[in-house]
């Protein structure tokens, strides 16, 4: 039995929460910040992992009816189906399993009647392995020399996901220098290979089905560069594979011993958890790629055991819901405050946008309400300087995740004290604003009386703008883990509540189809 198929607009929650919105939607956040203890009611611990959740437009009973939908909608249902390998994608007839690479338990999955746990042992000590091979130096090139220099080839999920998180744990990387190509503009994989040496790289090839356009078309291209000073034969010792195409593989010239696995229960998007993360942990080798596997194993248990009013992922899902379905609110911006973070929102934008921008529901019947919000971000304080005039002042509401760490990783604490004052300072001007008041003061202060009349209406801040602060103690690869996991667990408990089905992308496929029939008539 799939997942419910539950209207959310049609539950006894919904309408409740229509009857308290129209009550409560002039409520300030400045007022709410009056109530004692509303910080510690209104926040969120794991470990080392905060959520203050306070300066939102909401009451206790707000929350309590959200939590409501959530039990209405039966949402304990679907996440014991999603962890316990049913088909929840129904459209692609597939299961929905990346937590399961994660997974330190020996319980048995089973898929199609078979256990899966040894199979992802199996990849994780080929990875652990033949990172260990290519770090070490012994894992060498056609000529003899050991390897300097990575490229994943991949798009979409083999592309977002491992090359998001080699960024953001720059920190950790060893001597190996990583690259990514993934766009089929030929001047992208050109700019990459240019200062390449043939004799000392490694190229990551990665594709389930080995016919995508972009990736095949890129490796293609380097094949052909690696030819023009090596063999056919030495293809082995510099092309490895994650695919389930071991004919196409072969063909390509990569030895069947170098092809990692991928499985159909493991979306692209949520596949950096697999094989796909091999240049991950040859980039900060296979201790550092467990430990991320480790943290997001530890919000996948929080998620699936922990009571929804007090579960990370399901109260930001549902905050998100408040925000697009009661205030028309359009997007949600993501705001990392460490520069590490820089592509974390375009990763995020492929999660999220790709797995619930859906306009039908479970049914397949045309939605009457808003589904998918628009994911989009940059990280502080670049972005204080750039679109945060529009989040402060502009008409449109926007509520905003913004993303800290107390300590930083190169103890520059001058510099960390500087970012964090930044980080509180923007979520207190979105919540509490400036006052007419105030403005009307501080020019008096400045001797600015004359201009008092003409600028007072600029310099006003109205406040009562949204946000979620998650505060890690430190940028690690375990708390990576948990970050990544946390907004998995947000994207699955929308899809629920929306009664879409988040896990297929048949929206990606027509200008796809397009393409081909364009590129058949030149």
């Amino acid at each position: 039995m799939a997942l419910k198929n539950i209207n959310p607009t049609k539950t006894n929650a919904w309408s409740k929460l229509t009857n308290h919105f129209n009550d409560i939607q002039n409520i300030n956040i400045k007022d709410l910040d009056k109530e004692p203890n509303r910080k510690e009611e209104f926040s969120l611990k794991l470990n080392d992992l905060s959520v203050d959740f306070s300066k939102n437009r909401i009451t206790k009973e707000t929350l309590n009816l959200l939590v409501e939908l959530a039990k209405e909608v039966d949402l304990k249902d679907a996440v014991e189906k999603q962890f316990s390998g049913e088909v929840i994608n129904v459209t692609e007839g597939r299961e929905v399993l990346h937590t399961a690479l994660r997974s330190t338990s020996d319980e048995p999955l089973l898929v199609g009647g078979k256990n899966i746990k040894p199979q992802i042992q199996a990849a994780l000590r080929k990875i652990k392995s033949f990172s260990n091979k290519v770090i070490s130096g012994k894992w060498k090139g056609y000529t003899g020399k050991s390897i300097t220099d990575i490229v994943n080839i991949g798009i979409g999920g083999s592309d977002l996901g491992p090359d998001m998180v080699v960024e953001s744990l720059k920190y950790y990387k060893n001597q190996l220098t990583t690259h990514f190509v993934s766009n089929v503009d030929g001047d992208h994989v050109s700019e990459v290979i240019k200062n390449l040496d043939p004799e000392t790289t490694l190229f990551v090839i990665v594709s389930k089905t080995f016919t995508t356009q972009e990736t095949i078309s890129n490796a293609e291209t380097i094949k052909n560069w690696f030819l023009k000073s090596a063999t056919i034969f030495d293809i082995p010792k510099h092309f490895v594979a994650v695919s389930t195409n071991l004919e196409a593989v072969d063909n390509f010239g990569i030895d069947k011993a170098n092809v990692f696995p991928m499985w159909n229960w493991v979306g692209g998007r949520f596949s950096l958890w697999s094989a796909v993360g091999l240049s991950i942990s040859l980039s900060v080798g296979y201790d550092n790629y467990k430990a991320l596997l480790e943290g997001a194993e530890e919000m996948d248990l929080h998620f699936k055991n922990e009571d929804f009013d007090t579960n990370i992922p399901v109260i930001l899902a549902l905050l998100s819901i408040w925000y697009n379905n009661f205030y028309g609110a359009e997007t949600e911006a993501v705001l990392p405050y460490s520069q590490y973070l820089s592509k974390l929102p375009a990763y995020l934008q492929q999660a999220i946008m790709e797995s619930n921008g859906k306009g039908v529901d479970r049914n397949g019947d045309a939605i009457e309400y808003q589904t998918g919000t628009i994911v989009w971000g940059s990280t502080g304080t670049n972005m204080q300087h750039a679109f945060m005039q529009l989040v402060h002042q502009g008409t449109k509401l926007i509520p905003a995740d913004f993303i800290g760490y107390k300590e930083s990783l190169y103890g520059l604490d001058d510099h960390h004290k500087k970012l964090m004052a930044n980080y509180y300072g923007q979520m207190d001007a979105l919540a509490f604003g400036k006052t007419k008041e105030e403005v009307h003061l501080e020019l008096k202060v400045a001797g600015d009386e004359a201009k008092i009349a003409t600028l007072l209406p600029f310099k006003v801040f109205e406040g009562n703008r949204p946000s979620n602060a998650i505060l890690f103690e430190k940028l690690t690869p375990r708390s990576m883990g948990k970050l990544i996991s946390l907004y998995e667990h947000k994207i699955f408990t929308q899809g629920v509540l929306w009664n879409i089905y988040s896990y297929d992308q048949f929206g990606v496929e027509l200008g796809k189809e397009l393409a081909k029939k364009l590129l058949k008539t030149q």
